[in-house]
């Protein structure tokens, strides 16, 4: 297999898949550690829950709605490694930098700095494995990258958490650390672009191959596409976060607070797992096995917000079921409804979609749960009902087409 560029690529699609998953696990390590401290780090500095939340805001913002910006970019410049090692670049530098922080706004600059970093590699990076997955199946490919990089979210915090013990609580350390897996990363992900120049020959697509500026660059993002985004952003709006969830478990005295960090890896994990069977499942039956996100999703605030230990930790066991559905398969499915052309421009539409849904849905749980956990129920119930409908409508249409 050769290349645009004429340079063969040397590692098969299996492999290219797999070496970007490290990739991924060695960034997750990097800012999930980071950002497991970011609010206790903050606060060493003399900051207010109220700042903390606004930079957290402020950052998360910046990382979903900055893929609007940046994945037009990188459908019109062709440049889909130049956007993913600058983003990678810039996590890595900012993430141990934090360690070196001297004032509150370095410190809440190099936070926010490093979810930009997010914003500028994600669509570019979705393009570039989204090429790959069209020869180990959508599905397959994006739950293994998926499974590892849950993996490098719950090795990072255990080792930001380890030295945090070793250096009696000393945050420069224990982010400086940080830097090994930073260096390792950049090499890797310059080491990959030497091996694989243009993935895009993986896929056998004529837009694959298209120069920027054609007219595969310029073309609308599809109607099944925004369909789909429809079904996304009502899923989400209705699924209940982990924070709302954890809230219960310790405010009633279910769980010690302690003890939700425990319950979070574990979610993690299960993360993984649910990734790598709905991506099987997916390639073996298509798109049919989306069903099952909304019927996870509104079973989430049913156990979790229970009044035993036990069902309300399902519930968040179930949380990360429905979060490894939504991180892998759907994303492979955007890749099967938009063309290469515009693939980077549709996972920056999508990040943002299912950004501005999930915060929307956080609000909602946590307002309702004030108000009343039964009407929390009915609301959920009755907006993952509509996804349900809204998917088999644009299953249908698809057929159809």
């Amino acid at each position: 297999m050769t290349s645009r560029t004429g340079a063969p690529a040397r590692l098969g699609a299996w492999g290219f898949v797999a070496w970007f998953g490290i990739v991924a696990l060695l960034g997750d390590i990097l800012y999930e550690g980071a950002r497991s401290i970011t609010g206790p780090l903050l606060a060493s500095f003399g900051a207010s829950a109220a700042l903390v939340g606004l930079v957290s805001g402020i950052g998360e913002g910046a990382a979903l709605l900055l893929r609007l910006v940046s994945g037009p970019a990188v459908d019109h410049s062709g440049r889909f490694w130049e956007w993913t090692i600058a983003g990678y670049v810039i996590t890595a530098v900012s993430v141990p930098f934090l360690g070196l922080a001297s004032a509150l706004w370095i410190a809440c600059a190099l936070v926010i700095l490093e979810r930009v970093g997010k914003a500028v590699r994600a669509p570019a990076k979705d393009t570039l494995l989204s090429h790959a997955t069209a020869v180990t199946g959508r599905g397959r490919g994006f739950a293994v990258h998926e499974a590892l990089d849950q993996f490098g979210a719950l090795v990072g915090p255990l080792l930001v958490a380890g030295m945090l013990w070793l250096t009696g609580d000393d945050y420069g350390p224990s982010l400086l650390v940080l830097a090994v897996p930073g260096v390792g990363l950049v090499a890797l992900v310059l080491w990959l672009r030497r091996q694989v120049p243009d993935p895009a020959a993986y896929e056998d697509h004529p837009a694959a191959h298209a120069s920027p500026g054609s007219v595969a660059h310029v073309d609308r993002l599809p109607g099944l596409f925004w369909a789909y985004a429809g079904f996304t952003a009502l899923t989400m709006a209705g699924f209940a976060t982990f924070s709302v969830l954890s809230f219960h478990l310790v405010t009633t005295g279910m769980m010690a607070a302690a003890v939700v960090p425990l319950l979070y890896a574990g979610a993690q994990l299960v993360d993984a797992a649910a990734a790598l069977l709905s991506g099987w499942g997916y390639d073996a039956r298509g798109p049919v096995v989306l069903f099952s996100l909304p019927a996870v999703a509104a079973l989430v605030p049913v156990l979790g917000f229970s009044g035993t230990v036990w069902v309300a930790a399902a519930g968040c066991l179930l949380w990360g079921v429905a979060l490894g559905i939504q991180e892998s398969t759907m994303r492979a499915t955007v890749a099967d409804l938009v063309g290469p052309g515009r693939r980077a421009t549709a996972y920056g539409v999508f990040a943002a979609v299912v950004g501005v849904a999930a915060t929307l849905g956080g609000t909602l749980a946590g307002a309702l749960y004030d108000v009343s956990v039964t009407w929390l129920f009915v609301v959920v119930v009755a907006l993952e009902l509509l996804a349900t409908v809204v998917l088999a409508l644009t299953l249908r249409r698809r057929g159809a087409g």
